[in-house]
C-alpha cells in the first residue's frame, strides 16, 4: 500500500508534522511518501494568474495523491480555518481537478496547542474534503499539543493514544 502523508502547515517545527510522523509508525511496512509544504511554493492563486498556466507544483501535488492508495494528513488551524499554505495549494490543485483527493481513503487529523485540538479545522474539512474526493475513514483530534504530545513518545495521555490506536485500527480495517 502507497501512503501519501502531509501536515497541512508549512512551519518547520510543524506540531502537525509530529502527529502525522508519529502515526506513520503504525504502517511499518508500508511506502510511506511524506511531503513538505514547503516543496509546492507557488503564488497565491488568482484567475489572472490562473490564465497564465497552472504551477507546476500543483501538478505535482495531484501527481501525488495519484500515485498513492491512501492519504494521512493533519491540517493546521489558522485563525480556525487551514493555514494559508495548505489553502493555496489546495486552491491551485482543485482548478486543475476539482475531486483533488481523487477518491482516496484519508486518515484526517488536526492537533493544535488549545484545548479544542484543531476542531475548527476539522469540522470545516470533513464537511468539504468530501465534495473534493475525501473518502474520510476516520479522524482525530489532539487537544493540547505540548501536554500531550512527547517528541520522543508520541501521544503520551492513555486515553487520547488508545483513542488514536483504535482509529487506526479502524481506518485499516476499512482500506
Amino acid at each position: 500500500m502507497k501512503i501519501f502523508a502531509f501536515a497541512g502547515s508549512n512551519s518547520s517545527t510543524s506540531i502537525n508534522k509530529q502527529l502525522v510522523r508519529f502515526v506513520l509508525k503504525s504502517f511499518p511496512n508500508e511506502e510511506i511518501n511524506l511531503i513538505d509544504l514547503n516543496d509546492f511554493l507557488m503564488p497565491v492563486f488568482s484567475v489572472d494568474l490562473e490564465k497564465n498556466g497552472f504551477p507546476e507544483e500543483a501538478h505535482r501535488f495531484l501527481k501525488n495523491i495519484e500515485d498513492s492508495d491512501v492519504i494521512i494528513c493533519s491540517l493546521a488551524e489558522n485563525n480556525r480555518s487551514y493555514s494559508a499554505a495548505f489553502k493555496n495549494i489546495f486552491d491551485w490543485a482543485s482548478r486543475i481537478n476539482v475531486k483533488v483527493f481523487q477518491d482516496r481513503p484519508m486518515f484526517l487529523m488536526t492537533t493544535s496547542p488549545g484545548g479544542f485540538g484543531g476542531g475548527n479545522v476539522m469540522a470545516e474539512a470533513s464537511k468539504f474534503f468530501p465534495q473534493f474526493g475525501a473518502d474520510i475513514k476516520e479522524t482525530f483530534s489532539l487537544p493540547k499539543f505540548y501536554e500531550n504530545f512527547d517528541s520522543d513518545n508520541g501521544v503520551i495521555e492513555p486515553k487520547l493514544l488508545s483513542e488514536l490506536n483504535t482509529k487506526i485500527k479502524n481506518f485499516k480495517d476499512q482500506i
